[in-house]
Order: structure tokens, then sequence, then C-alpha cells
């Protein structure tokens, strides 16, 4: 019989296709905590010889796309898709899987993906920053540098690249969060144990069945099949708010956004592309600024490098917001890290590029390197006051700048013409962005001994 014919007679109305394994409960299940309910027994069709990434009792999830099913009868069945390669007896709960996060573990044994991809050491990297404070943007620049491409899916994969977003550790969904009058800011709304536990496994290599928190429907969903990767990032709130999780970053990076520069681009986010009321989005903005401060915004101190985005000062009294003053801060004494600067190193440096070689309308541009000392940590700072009017022109910036970690002359212009029309690009942001994916990949390589070709156009 086909498969979609055995679906049908199981109760399902189905879409064609040819990936699932159905787990079909009559009772209980005592052992097995891979669901909200409990069973004792479960009878296992299996086709193909395929394995399991994820499962439901209401939905069918295949290759990480909800595709919709009508149920016919009331007999309960497990619909699991199945592109993975572990199957869901080589899982094992942890101490941190409770709650909702019941279902999440961690493979008996190390992955396979460690001798296919030829993975010795997966390198973590953390990206910590409010909401709507660039990380996509970061992190698709930081794809480009590795030059891989990753999965559309919940949770984007590629060959060299997988990013975790920490808001799948959210204990309470976005009516829980209501009700209990607390943002998902607040460590009460996160759970910290599972997230230590499951990265610490990525990193040791080892598989795991991660969480999702779904943020069209503001609900915790069944969780995933992750396995290690030669780089995963894992970026939100809180990435190295637990101490122990700053222990297994081998870098990180905080974006750090001014309160009058994160209003205004929430408000032109959120008015513009989501039809938000401006009354309602302030009201937001406040809520949650407390939590920020108490909770997200410490984080910075203990970055390797802040990318700071702050009011011009190019302009008096600003109220546009659509000039920016950038500045890239960077920890120095840091192993395998080496700090970019301009001209001369350690020098303290105000500089005007020449009109003629840089196109710059009213109110110009203006650029800074020096010495600083951040949170009582040696750092240097580089700086840029200003937007550019002509990609192709920062070659002339480019060929000032020292210990930029590129492979070729010109592999900063490039990166920020291939994605010229990402929020930043014309200013500091998409620089530092690009310098700082630059030195992700330096980092990398220094660890693994492994070499990433640059990507030429």
């Amino acid at each position: 019989m086909e498969l979609r014919d055995s679906l049908s007679t199981m109760g399902f109305v189905l879409p064609s296709t040819t990936s699932y394994v159905v787990y079909k409960s009559s009772s209980t299940i005592k052992s097995k905590k891979y669901n909200k309910r409990n069973y004792s027994s479960v009878s296992r069709v299996q086709v193909g010889g395929s394995k399991i990434s994820s499962w439901s009792s209401n939905r069918l999830l295949f290759q990480g796309k909800e595709i919709n099913t009508t149920r016919k009868t009331t007999t309960k069945y497990w619909i699991i898709t199945v592109s993975s390669q572990t199957a869901l007896e080589e899982f094992v709960n942890c101490s941190g899987a409770k709650g909702v996060h019941e279902s999440a573990g961690i493979s008996r044994s190390k992955s396979k993906v460690l001798r296919n991809k030829g993975i010795e050491r997966p390198v973590i990297i953390g990206v910590a920053a409010d909401s709507g404070c660039g990380k996509s943007t970061f992190l698709r620049r930081v794809n480009e540098i590795f030059g891989t491409k990753v999965s559309q899916s919940h949770t984007p994969q590629g060959e060299l690249v997988t990013v975790i977003c920490l808001d799948d550790f959210h204990t309470l969904d976005r009516k829980g969060r209501a009700e209990k009058k607390v943002t998902a800011l607040n460590p009460e709304a996160n759970n910290f144990e599972l997230m230590y536990q499951q990265i610490a496994a990525l990193k040791e290599g080892y598989d795991i069945m991660k969480p999702i928190y779904n943020h069209q429907t503001g609900l915790i969903d069944p969780p995933e099949l992750i396995q290690p990767n030669h780089i995963i990032v894992i970026e939100g709130l809180h990435p190295w708010y637990d101490a122990r999780m700053k222990q297994l970053l081998d870098f990180t990076v905080y974006l750090d956004i001014s309160d009058e520069v994160k209003v205004a681009w929430k408000i032109q986010r959120d008015m513009a592309e989501r039809g938000h009321k401006l009354e309602n989005i302030l009201a937001s903005i406040e809520s949650r600024k407390p939590d920020f401060q108490q909770y997200i915004d410490p984080q910075k101190k203990d970055a390797v490098a802040v990318i700071q985005v702050l009011p011009t000062r190019l302009i008096p009294d600003d109220t546009e917001k659509k000039v920016l003053r950038v500045r890239l801060i960077q920890r120095e004494g840091i192993q395998g890290f080496q700090s970019v600067y301009l001209y001369d190193e350690g020098s303290t440096i105000d500089w005007i590029p020449c009109g003629r070689k840089l196109t710059c309308s009213y109110p110009g541009i203006k650029f800074h390197y020096g010495p600083d000392n951040w949170y009582n940590h040696d750092v240097s700072v580089l700086e840029v006051d200003g937007n550019f009017e002509k990609l192709e022109e920062l070659i002339y910036i480019e060929s000032h700048l020292n210990n930029t970690s590129t492979k070729f002359y010109g592999e900063i212009t490039q990166q920020l013409l291939r994605n010229s029309s990402a929020p930043g690009s014309n200013n500091g942001t998409g620089l530092f962005q690009v310098l700082t994916a630059l030195k992700m990949r330096q980092l990398y390589e220094e660890l693994t001994g492994k070499s990433i070709a640059p990507v030429l156009v």
C-alpha cells in the first residue's frame, strides 16, 4: 500500500509526499518524555529506512514546514518527519528538559556528522542584542564572509554554519508571559539550564533535540534535531547571561544600539512594515526597558567586540536619526584577536577623508581611532560618523585600515557592495559588521587549523 493511502486509513488527509514516520499509541508511554504526554507502549511505522527529526500530536512537520492535516478519527498518532539521521530512541533527557521542554534531549553517542564533515572542534560564537537591533543583518554578512548558505528553516543550518536563536529556550509562550506580566527578557521566562546543557553538548559533538519558539504563533512547538557544525552561532537576548555559557563561547559580539536610535528604528519597522500604532510601539519599548537594563545590557561589558550605534555629532539636535555615529569597540589582550586600527596602532587619530576620494554630502563624514577604557578593560575604538555615498569608494578607506583580516585587497569593499541594500551599508554599521565577521573567520581558522577560501566575484 502507498504511504499516502496508509496515512489516510489512519485518519489523515495529506499532501503528496513520502517522507514520514508514523507513531500510533493506544495507551501511554512511561519511559520516553519525547512528547508532552506520557506513554507506555508505541507501535511505529517507518518508511524507507529514514529517521526522525520532529513530531507533533496535532499537525505534520515536513522538511521544516508545517503541513495542514485533517483528522478523521480520535485515534492518537504522532506523525514525524524523517529527514534527520538520528533515530528518536538515541536521545536521552537532560536535567534541563522540564515543563514545556520535557521533550528536549541529547544524543547518547557522539554525532556521525563529526566524521562525515571532518569536524574536530565546533567553534561557538555568541551574538547578543535586544530585539530589532540588527542581529539578522549582521549574521547574513557573517554567512557571506564564510561563503556558506543556510537553510530557510526555523533554525538556519548550512554546510559550515548553524545559527540558533535563543528565543527557543523561552519557558513561557506569548500568552503565558502576558498572564504573568513578565517580558521575554526576564530570566524567569527562559530555560538557562537546558540552554547550557544543549550548547555544551553541541560543542562536545552530540546531537540535540532543541525546543522551538514559534514567533508567528507565540507558542512553544515540539523540538527539532540540531547537529554539530563547524561554526555554531547562538544569537539572542542572553547568550552569556549565564556565567557557564560564557565559558563555552569562543567569540562574543554585542550590538549596542542607543535608545534614541533604537526607538527610531523600531518605529520605522513596526509602523511601516507591521502596521503598529505609535503609542503601542512606545508603550512596548518602555515596558521592556527595565528588564533590558537589568538583564541584557550588562552583557556588553564582557564582549570581545561591540558595535555601538549612536546619534551623529555632525548635526546639532538631529531628530531624524538618518545619519549615525558608529563605534567598533575592540577588547585588547584577547588571544587570537587583533584589533583593527587606522593609520598608526595605539595612536589617537581624528581624520576627515579627502573629499575628492570619498564623496560626502552634508553633513560630511569623520573618522576617529584611539585607545580607551571600557568597563575596566583596555580597548581600542574605531569610529565613523556620517554616511557613505558611493560604496565603491570605500576602497580608499580600506587602504588606510590595518589588521583587517582580509585575504585580498578590496575584500571589505566587495562585501559591502554584495549587500549594498542591507540596512547600515551606507554607514559604519555595515563596515564594522564586515570587519567583525572577518575576525570571526580568522579566529575559526586559528582554532581549527582549517582555511576558508574567500568569496570572489
